[in-house]
């Protein structure tokens, strides 16, 4: 009885180390490590803007639902990125010209990725 339950635990283990899952690491360069770190500086600026109330307040008003872009933004691709934030950077600081042209890109890039539908075509 004995010997039999012990084989079966040891017939268990052994198919079970044989299904473990292979783990590799690597090590990236410091060129791939600047990039990450650049691209999530840039998504927090944009989120940090977008979460502004002026520009919520507007963004609801248009219908567009800020949470929804919040999270678009996060997917935007490096390029798509990196053209928002620059031109978020070009605006002037404060008033109702930066409020109006930070919506007018994100409209913009959420019609052009497809979450909504503003400009028809």
């Amino acid at each position: 009885m004995i010997r039999k339950l012990v084989s079966s635990v040891l017939v268990v283990a052994l198919v079970l180390v044989g299904t473990t899952a292979q783990v590799s690491a690597a090590v990236i360069g410091t060129q791939q490590a600047l990039a990450a770190e650049a691209r999530q500086a840039r998504i927090a600026e944009v989120q940090t803007m977008l979460a502004r109330a002026d520009v919520e307040a507007a963004m609801v008003e248009l219908g567009v639902d800020p949470a929804q872009a919040r999270l678009r933004v996060a997917s935007l691709s490096d390029a798509e990125l990196a053209q928002l934030h620059g031109q978020l950077q070009e605006l002037p600081a404060g008033g109702v010209l930066a409020v109006l042209g930070v919506i007018l890109v994100v409209f913009i890039v959420l019609d052009l990725t497809g979450v909504v539908k503003i400009f028809r075509r």
